[in-house]
């Protein structure tokens, strides 16, 4: 249970908290272009008087507290980045109770949640006596407050990888705020996406009739993976989210394209989709059909982790939720920032700290009223270890 002056002071700062969510939430920052809402984080944090904060080569705004060169360090993070592709600010307006902008949930709300804490420690002195803990060597671990880039679609989780590479070993325990506060995302979904290219002579539509065609043959080898059988154990699901191509209605297409995926919540079950992903492409290629392949995303699944650990931070979390919403979450598999420390064999977990609907929607919204005892989540979580 939070102690008394940390309640007060959420709700002496609800206002403010909710000035920076409306304010942030409208700056775009589509993944691989989070340079406005980095910039934005970073100097938002200094002026609070947060010391040592940095911009690292993957547009991450870290934050470490207590952190040497070589303790054990605790990670908590939020994405910057949305799916949306806007570079104008995002549309957002305010009605029944609810906050309505594309990304406002997914995951601006979390972020908001996470500096509002990192804003606290600064102004009450909980990072200096974090940082005199860790110089004297009577601090268990340090703290990394992350504002990550690159969590969502093709950002490939740029950011968790680097904050990773940045400390390795010496990270005990991870924690993505991502999502809602009714699920946990406690086991990682691994992925691998592909950009496919199909190329054909082509030609006029009526005078070169009969030459291949880009279109049909990209068709063609759609058809054939979505006839893959999925195994029977757990859950593995493939994905066909964009296609692209041709010149016009009366040109033969030379060049055609798609994005495709397939995801699966064991390591067992990407290797057989792999294996028949790999099968398909040679037989299509030994028939004749010119297919360029690129990987443009990887997401591994989770490897050799310390359960006992991982246990503890999931009824930690479950318990936080429970006394402050009055409810449990639900514990579900998931593609988060938490699969790169997961692979590695980290300790992970993702929760929320909002309730809203619409994500990955330009509809999407949080509830107004669900932000207070989602601040109250976020702080008793990273409070616990300081």
């Amino acid at each position: 249970m939070l102690e008394q002056r940390v309640l007060d002071y959420i709700n002496a700062h609800a206002q403010e908290a909710r000035e920076l969510l409306i304010t942030l939430a409208q700056i775009p920052s589509p993944s691989n272009h989070e340079e406005k809402r980095a910039e934005f984080c970073r100097k938002w944090l200094e002026d609070q008087g947060a010391s040592g904060v940095f911009v690292d080569e993957a547009l991450n705004v870290v934050y470490p507290i207590g952190v040497t060169e070589d303790n054990p360090v605790v990670v908590f993070m939020a994405h910057t980045d949305v799916v949306f592709p806007d570079t104008d600010p995002l549309p957002l307006k305010i009605e029944d109770g609810k906050i309505c902008c594309p990304g406002v949930g997914d995951d601006t709300a979390n972020l908001v949640c996470l500096m509002m804490i990192a804003k606290y420690l600064t102004e009450t002195g909980g990072a200096d006596k974090l940082k005199e803990a860790a110089a004297a060597g009577t601090s268990p671990h340090g703290l990394v407050l992350v504002c990550n880039s690159g969590e969502e679609g093709l950002g490939n989780l740029k950011g968790s990888r680097k904050i990773c590479e940045t400390y390795g070993k010496r990270i005990q325990e991870f924690y993505s705020f991502d999502g809602s506060l009714s699920a946990m995302a406690t086991r990682a979904v691994g992925s691998k996406r592909f950009k496919i290219s199909v190329r054909t002579v082509g030609g006029h539509s009526y005078g070169s009739f009969g030459n291949p065609n880009a279109i049909a043959q990209l068709s063609e080898l759609i058809h054939d993976l979505y006839k893959i059988q999925v195994p029977s154990e757990g859950k593995t699901t493939y994905n066909v989210g964009m296609i692209s191509g041709g010149t016009s209605v009366n040109t033969i297409a030379q060049y055609a394209q798609m994005l495709y995926e397939f995801r699966s919540d064991s390591r067992e079950g990407l290797d057989y989709m792999e294996q028949q992903f790999d099968s398909i492409i040679a037989e299509k290629r030994q028939q004749g059909m010119d297919i360029q392949i690129e990987v443009v995303g990887l997401r591994p699944c989770e490897g050799d982790v310390d359960l006992t650990v991982k246990e503890k931070m999931i009824r930690l979390a479950s318990d936080t939720i429970l006394e402050y919403t009055g409810k449990a979450p639900d514990q579900c598999p998931g593609s988060t920032d938490c699969n790169i420390p997961l692979s590695l064999g980290i300790p992970s977990l993702c929760l929320g700290t909002y309730e809203g609907s619409g994500a990955h929607t330009r509809e999407e919204y949080v509830v107004i009223d669900s932000l207070m005892p989602g601040y109250e989540v976020g702080f008793q979580m990273v409070l616990s270890y300081v």
